[in-house]
């Protein structure tokens, strides 16, 4: 093995026990409550793994407001080899990421032979702070997923520039079209193939860079629009995602209309929202899981964000002929954030950390290029550089080490998110979620009222305040506030459904059956709906219609134990007992410490054997 190959295989090692040494606590990690429920803990097509309903299923659904096929079918591929336990499903998300590291040193170096500098990019990207977001959150697989794609197809394109042919730009084609279907933010990569282009594969030149005049300007307009053209594909598919994309979310009514959210508000957070993620590239401190979006921007944060944009775009153009990375790796990080910025405002988020995964990329080819070019003809510069960017590396990855900690669970995560935020609504309604979770029922109450008090409008924290009341039980002062949830959003499925318990928990039976017919209506798939009603309908003595929901139930959520005693007693009481002997079986299998179970077991063989054959 040359000196050449042993390096890179060192460097290969290093980078991988880098980040396994920073992210390794992932694999104890559990769901938390933010988005992890909907894409897999309580996700009914996920849990029941790789099968071909549930591949029909992600290719065709728009759950979480977002067209993502290949993402749904990695969750369930999980499921399918490790069951719904997190720790693996956190060890995938960790595995991708190691891989996107080494993909990126590999296509860096494939691209410039520049060993170190190539290096010392991939070690940012895998230990910088702002990267555990999309790491040790398991929604976030769609990032990581999608960003293996995003390095596959730069390495296929550069291979297909290298030595031209059909085979080759159609697996560019496909290897983009892949990692759409992981993530529509990958509608930007082409454009960045462009920057390649001009760096470092060097397909054209800048403008201005041989100084021919009028004729020199003409001939690289006419190279830029070959390159162009042999990209149209490429972009064809970026603006059917992007379609796509915008039909989705505007049907799950996660994308904010012009009137919602003022033009001018959306501006000034993009241009603040630049500003403060290039300060925490380089000073990555007081990072959360959720940037509450004001309702106004500071002047000033927004005038510094103007300046940054302007004044480094015009450096980089003015200093494009001996330092083209500097402006390829600006156009990367400003052209890359652009879908996420909030021009087109998608939740109520200000900023995500999440966001600066592809982007941060960018910055980080400047300050590798950049920084020898900086030290050229300093005395100790060869010494000097490769130990700061090692002090560098390591303060990230102790950053990040320490960030990780907190996706620990919802309480750690949330508790720092207000620490380091203000006015954090949706911190609020997490953390009061995470407390009742733990049964701490009056601290819930008080962050539920909390994120009231700062979003009025935010309809699942009143129906968390009307659920915890319920869990005190005071069924009658929570109906309000679950009434309240629904006038705001009256397609909300699980206020309906716990308006519906409110109700039977009074004894309105009659007033309870329309909630849940219509949460049953809205989303006909909801195993509590069929659970709740089905209860209602067994109370009733309805027993046909009570065993009907409550076999539903069991097929969609196989390990409620409640529904499985239920189903088991509806049938007991239809004198079905083989049936109902399987029922509460099933439910002391699920929890062996459900005395009721037991005990209607019992009853059920009692009977049985008397029936006789």
């Amino acid at each position: 093995m040359s000196w050449r190959s042993k390096r890179v295989l060192v460097a290969c090692l290093v980078l991988i026990a880098a980040t396994v040494i920073v992210y390794a606590p992932v694999r104890h990690f559990g769901f938390v409550l933010w988005d992890d429920q909907v894409f897999v803990a309580d996700n009914v097509h996920v849990a029941a793994g790789l099968k071909w309903q549930g591949v029909r299923w992600a290719l065709t659904t728009g759950a979480t407001a977002n067209w993502h096929p290949l993402t749904w079918l990695s969750y369930m591929l999980d499921v399918q080899l490790y069951g719904m336990n997190p720790g693996p499903q956190h060890v995938t998300n960790l595995l991708l990421h190691v891989l996107n590291s080494l993909l990126l040193f590999g296509v860096l170096y494939y691209m410039t032979a520049a060993w170190g500098r190539s290096f010392c990019v991939a070690a940012l990207f895998a230990v910088h702070p702002l990267h555990v977001e999309s790491v040790a959150w398991i929604a976030e697989r769609k990032d990581v997923l999608s960003t293996l794609f995003w390095m596959l197809t730069m390495w296929a394109y550069v291979a297909y520039v290298r030595r031209p042919g059909r085979k080759r730009y159609v697996l560019v084609v496909a290897l983009f079209g892949l990692g759409l279907m992981a993530k529509p933010m990958l509608v930007t990569l082409p454009f960045v193939l462009l920057l390649l282009d001009v760096w470092p594969l060097k397909r054209i030149e800048l403008a201005g860079a041989r100084g021919g005049g009028l004729a020199a300007f003409r001939e690289q307009g006419a190279a830029l629009r070959q390159l162009v053209r042999e990209k149209l594909p490429l972009f064809v598919l970026a603006a059917m995602s992007s379609v796509v994309t915008l039909l989705v979310q505007k049907h799950a009514g996660a994308l904010a209309g012009l009137a919602s959210e003022p033009l001018s508000l959306r501006l000034t957070n993009a241009a603040a929202a630049y500003l403060a993620y290039t300060g925490k590239m380089f000073w990555p401190v007081r990072l959360a899981a959720f940037y509450p979006l004001g309702k106004s921007i500071p002047v000033l944060q927004a005038s510094l964000g103007c300046l940054l944009l302007a004044g480094v775009t015009l450096l980089a153009i003015r200093i494009r002929r001996r330092c083209p990375y500097v402006l390829v790796g600006w156009l990367w990080y400003v052209g890359t954030l652009i879908p996420v910025i909030g021009l087109v405002q998608v939740g109520e988020q200000s900023m995500a950390d999440r966001y600066t995964y592809v982007p941060l990329i960018g910055l980080f080819l400047i300050a590798a290029w950049g920084a020898p070019e900086l030290a050229t003809g300093w005395r100790y510069g060869r010494r000097a550089l490769p130990a700061a960017a090692v002090c560098v590396t390591l303060a990230f990855a102790a950053a990040a080490r320490a960030q990780v900690r907190y996706w620990s669970g919802d309480a750690a995560l949330w508790r720092h998110a207000l620490n380091v935020t203000t006015d954090n609504d949706r911190a609020h309604f997490y953390l009061g979620s995470a407390l009742l979770a733990q049964g701490k029922l009056d601290e819930a109450i008080q962050h539920y009222s909390d994120a009231l008090r700062l979003n009025p409008q935010f309809a699942e924290a009143w129906n968390q305040l009307g659920l915890t009341l319920m869990k005190q039980g005071k069924p009658g002062e929570a109906a309000p506030y679950l009434a309240e949830a629904l006038r705001l959003k009256p397609q909300f499925v699980e206020a309906w459904n716990n308006l519906g318990l409110a109700l039977m928990m009074q004894g309105k039976l009659d007033e309870a059956v329309p909630c849940f017919a219509e949460a049953l209506r809205l989303k006909p798939d909801n195993a509590t709906a069929h659970k709740n009603l089905g209860a209602l309908r067994l109370r009733q003595g309805r027993l046909d219609e009570a065993a009907r929901h409550l076999a539903e139930a069991v097929r969609l959520r196989p390990n409620d134990a409640e529904a499985h005693y239920d189903l088991g007693v509806a049938l007991m009481s239809q004198e079905k007992f083989d049936e109902a002997v399987q029922q509460f079986t099933a439910a002391l299998r699920i929890r062996p410490d459900l005395v009721e179970a037991a005990n209607n077991l019992k009853l059920a063989l009692a009977k049985q054997a008397k029936k006789g054959p």
